[in-house]
């Protein structure tokens, strides 16, 4: 025998519950953790007045991403 419960008028088993709690806690925590669209990150533009002002800027760029990825934390 099972205990039931009223819900919105119906008899509802309380194995029923159960599974439906259960399903929405693995549902949702699979949604949760699984992670957003991977997206290429995007630098802004750059607005040099000259084309070696752009190439200083992008050498420097460079230039510090090298040495964040080659310093250990």
């Amino acid at each position: 025998m099972v205990a039931t419960y009223t819900i919105f008028g119906r008899q509802v088993g309380s194995h029923h519950l159960a599974m439906g709690v259960l399903a929405a806690l693995i549902g949702g925590s699979y949604a949760g953790l699984s992670g957003g669209s991977k997206k290429p990150t995007q630098t802004p533009p750059i607005n040099a007045s000259s084309s070696e002002e752009a190439d200083f800027i992008q050498n420097f760029l460079k230039q510090a991403d090298e040495e964040s990825k080659t310093k250990k934390h």
